[in-house]
């Protein structure tokens, strides 16, 4: 079992996943490796017609901006640029001219990448256009709590009663997750998709994640861990991914929508409708080549997996959801 990443324990879950994940040779920052499409599958990895809703999405952005001289493009937790790559080849040219992209990822910035692509550690301030996060939140350290006291843990995963829950994140419990039992305090969450958000002076914020809210909250938690395609125990020595889903209405700021992954999709043109048999006919090389898209768009919207995803859509002097 790997070392690297880990705390000496036990300690808070927030403490924890922070080093395992981010600290010195933590999960998401060794150098090499296939980075996260090696651990787990994503919507940006399963089907480039994601990068394609994403483009449309930044063009409808575009319009209600007025076409700006430079339309910012911001991918929080890019992981390897993958996102980013695919939106760029999916813009029509007079948009693309005028695009500023910025992968924002603690990891190193990665060979090969498109020269535009901007790499930086924080979202850069000031940005006019749209800030993308697929799968960011979830990955957010936060401490877990049992019947009123903090969820110690060791490096091996072994949990423990810690103290009594503090002030603000009592506060955060019984208005978002009330109730006796375990329970993910999401409050660190809230503020870093505040922060996220306060970099943009107008355009639209999105945060694409496995979610729930307050009244679907599951009962035992969700946090888990992801190595090599598998889903595994959480443990936090660096070895593992290891992330709890987001409670996106808590994250909410004022005139923000909460939507599926499916109705998102679906309003950005994604339908996983088959073809029709007459297409066999009359082209069948077409209908193949359609089939396949539709494969891919029953993936990305499909219910009880991609589809169910939550996107938390959040408007800065534009309309809320331009879908």
């Amino acid at each position: 079992m790997s070392t690297q990443g880990e705390t000496r324990g036990p300690v808070g879950w927030r403490t924890a996943m922070e080093a395992a994940l981010y600290g010195p040779g933590g999960f998401y920052v060794r150098p090499g490796g296939p980075g996260p499409a090696g651990h787990f599958r994503t919507s940006v990895h399963a089907s480039p017609l994601y990068a394609g809703a994403v483009a449309r999405l930044l063009c409808r952005v575009d319009e209600q901006l007025g076409r700006p001289e430079a339309l910012d493009l911001v991918d929080v937790g890019a992981g390897r640029g993958e996102l980013l790559a695919g939106v760029l080849a999916a813009l029509p040219a007079p948009v693309s001219a005028r695009v500023r992209p910025y992968a924002v990822e603690k990891a190193e910035r990665p060979q090969g990448l498109d020269p535009r692509i901007r790499w930086a550690a924080e979202p850069p301030a000031g940005t006019t256009g749209l800030l993308f996060a697929n799968e960011w939140l979830d990955n957010v350290p936060l401490d877990v709590a049992q019947d009123g006291h903090y969820v110690l843990v060791a490096p091996d995963g072994t949990e423990s009663r810690g103290p009594a829950v503090g002030a603000a994140d009592r506060a955060w419990l019984e208005r978002w997750w009330p109730g006796p039992g375990r329970a993910e305090i999401g409050r660190p969450r809230d503020e870093a998709w505040a922060a996220a958000v306060a970099t943009l002076e107008r355009g639209l914020a999105v945060a694409v994640d496995y979610a729930h809210t307050r009244g679907t909250r599951p009962a035992y938690g969700t946090l888990t861990g992801f190595r090599e395609g598998r889903e595994v125990a959480p443990v936090p020595d660096g070895s593992c991914d290891v992330t709890a889903h987001v409670a996106l209405d808590s994250c909410a700021g004022p005139g923000a929508v909460l939507l599926t992954q499916r109705e998102a999709l679906g309003a950005l043109g994604i339908s996983g409708a088959r073809p029709p048999l007459a297409l066999a006919s009359s082209d069948p090389a077409g209908y193949v080549r359609a089939l396949a898209v539709a494969g891919e768009a029953a993936e990305l919207t499909a219910r009880g997996g991609l589809g169910d995803f939550g996107w938390l859509v959040q408007p800065v002097g534009v309309a809320a959801w331009p879908g």
